[in-house]
């Protein structure tokens, strides 16, 4: 599975922001999907995760309701909406792929795709 992950840029304090990650190769819908983030100086963290039919959902206790993720197998694309931005959501965002959605949530990856940077102004 190919990843190519977009929608990054340089928004304020309280904007929205909705990245998109386009997959490609082997059969999207049979992955769970999820993003993680990188800010400088940090560990990479969970973020938030999505099975492969949209049915379950994990979010990392950072965006618990503030973020959203979902999933278009039609179209092979997973979203991560954010809202009510914070500038400590500024990192390097990453989509990724795995065949379980627990396994996802919990940071083992099948792959990965190229980040897209997020900066929040505050």
């Amino acid at each position: 599975v190919q990843l190519q992950a977009s929608g990054g840029g340089l928004v304020q304090s309280g904007d929205s922001l909705r990245l998109s990650c386009a997959a490609s190769g082997r059969t999207f819908s049979g992955y769970a999907m999820g993003w993680f983030r990188q800010a400088p100086g940090k560990e990479r963290e969970f973020v938030a995760a999505i099975s492969w039919n949209g049915g379950s959902t994990y979010y990392g206790d950072s965006v618990k309701g503030r973020f959203t993720i979902s999933r278009d197998n039609a179209k092979n694309t997973v979203y991560l909406q954010m809202n009510s931005l914070k500038p400590e959501d500024t990192a390097v965002y990453y989509c990724a792929a795995h065949i379980g959605v627990v396994t996802l949530s919990r940071g083992r990856v099948h792959y990965w795709g190229q980040g897209t940077q997020v900066t929040v102004s505050s």
